[in-house]
């Protein structure tokens, strides 16, 4: 995540003898919740599927539900940190992701599972922005700042590879339920130390984009309700185009209300720029994806290849290794290769591996038909994706930074909820069933649908950063200084 929020030297938090160790600690652990308990649902899905009675397409919207109401009201939060307080909008995120998250560990049927999700969404979309902030308040710009942030980077990184494996062997040994369980005690230590440790940041004036908010987040679950719905009904259904031809309508409206807004969540002129365009696109292709390959890998790991769900939380480690290894040598290779290089060849990388892995058949050996190509996935990842975000925030006026650095979270939410549905959508026409071959023969076609996203990000970052990159020279980290804005 990224700072989203206005702040400078005059706003820094003030405490009765607390270290900013406190709240850097206060930070990174609810950070760390909101990472793992996303990562931790990828490999519990096979158990949910079973004992919630979920379709293939009905499991999909464990995540899609969850992602789309995170990215629509992922802007319109950070903006509330400025009007509202931030401390008390962190304090709202952390009751309601805690709430969530009980209900959806005693959830009783899929409905309630999928609604508590979306409710834990919205926790999350006030949680990852104003976290964050809080940070960023606290620490004044310089080292100290620089540390926190990286730190704050590093959290991502550990939680979602540690929460593949965590969630694997709370639902090998437990149930998946504890992995969410558990976050309520969490949340509630975090909620009495935030109370003591923390003050309320100053206010700012303006108002919220309300309707933007609202005409983005249910434009985007119209669109993705409806092409999920086709897995089940056809792509000639009614319902299904109703809510596509929908979705597409409330999302044009979208942009007229944006362009008319007098402080729009999303200005219109962030997406003008080919090369920050293009960055948008191409991480949305990049992350529906990769959402999509998670979703499939670790219910083809259990359904086919017979792992425990420990052994699919592990079996994603040599793509998480490699990704983080290689992640660490982004500012060197961007200081030699530069930006656009590194997009481009992430993206190919990432290309190839999706298209070796998607020959996965009933008979497949995991080490040469899942290990190898996981190589491949885990290093494209780990060389394009901060590369990407980069260019998502390069060539911005100041008073757009905010803005540009939200979009490439949106982007990445929104893209990965619908490259979901998008790949559920094909892998299961005309294949029924939840035994091993059917689960095989969805999971290469979802798997070739990958590839196709995973083409068109590779062409719109050649087309539109590639070729009209003009030698910026974008760092990989994505953390925009908040006196920037």
């Amino acid at each position: 995540m990224v700072p989203m929020t206005s702040t400078n030297s005059s706003s820094t938090i003030a405490t009765r003898s607390v270290h900013p160790s406190v709240i850097l600690g206060i930070v990174l652990v609810s950070y760390f919740m909101i990472v793992l308990d996303n990562s931790i649902v990828f490999t519990g899905l096979s158990r949910i599927r079973t004992e919630l009675d979920f379709t293939t397409a009905g499991l999909s919207w464990v995540q899609t539900a969850y992602a789309l109401v995170f990215g629509g009201l992922l802007l319109l939060a950070a903006r509330a940190g400025d009007l509202v307080g931030r401390r008390r909008l962190f304090v709202i995120g952390l009751a309601i992701f805690s709430l969530a998250s009980l209900s959806i560990g005693l959830a009783p049927t899929a409905e309630w599972m999928i609604a508590s999700r979306a409710v834990q969404g919205i926790g999350s979309a006030i949680l990852a922005p104003t976290s964050l902030a809080l940070l960023t308040s606290t620490f004044a710009e310089g080292p100290a700042r620089t540390r926190a942030v990286a730190a704050y980077g590093s959290t991502a990184g550990i939680g979602a590879s540690l929460g593949l494996v965590v969630g694997g062997l709370l639902a090998d040994v437990a149930s998946w339920r504890v992995g969410f369980l558990m976050n309520v005690p969490i949340g509630a230590a975090l909620l009495v130390a935030t109370l003591v440790s923390v003050r309320e940041t100053p206010r700012t004036g303006g108002r919220f984009d309300v309707a933007g908010a609202i005409t983005s987040t249910l434009g985007m679950t119209a669109l993705v309700y409806g092409i999920t719905r086709t897995a089940d009904a056809g792509w000639t259904e009614p319902v299904a185009l109703t809510s596509i031809a929908a979705g597409l309508v409330v999302i044009a409206g979208f942009i007229v209300i944006e362009w008319r807004a007098p402080q729009p969540i999303l200005p219109l002129r962030v997406l003008a720029d080919p090369v920050r365009g293009g960055a948008f696109l191409a991480r949305m292709l990049f992350a529906g994806a990769i959402f999509g390959y998670f979703f499939f890998a670790s219910q083809y790991m259990q359904g086919v290849l017979g792992f425990t769900p420990l052994l699919a939380g592990l079996g994603f480690l040599p793509m998480t290794a490699v990704q983080f290894a290689l992640s660490l040598t982004v500012p060197r290779l961007t200081r030699r290769y530069g930006n656009s290089t590194l997009v481009a060849t992430g993206l190919a990388v990432t290309l190839a591996g999706m298209i070796w892995i998607s020959f996965v058949s009933p008979d497949s050996d995991y080490w040469t038909a899942f290990a190898l190509p996981m190589l491949l996935l885990g290093a494209g990842q780990g060389i394009g994706f901060a590369p990407l975000t980069a260019a998502g925030v390069t060539r911005i006026e100041l008073r757009d930074a905010g803005a540009a650095a939200g979009t490439v979270n949106v982007a990445h939410q929104l893209g990965g909820a619908l490259g979901v549905s998008i790949m559920v959508a094909v892998a299961t026409t005309g294949i029924t069933g939840a035994e091993s071959s059917s689960i095989a023969a969805e999971t290469s076609t979802g798997f070739a649908t990958g590839a196709v996203l995973l083409a068109l990000a590779l062409t719109s970052a050649v087309l539109l950063i590639v070729r009209q990159h003009r030698n910026v020279n974008s760092g990989p980290s994505v953390a925009i200084p908040p006196e920037n804005r």
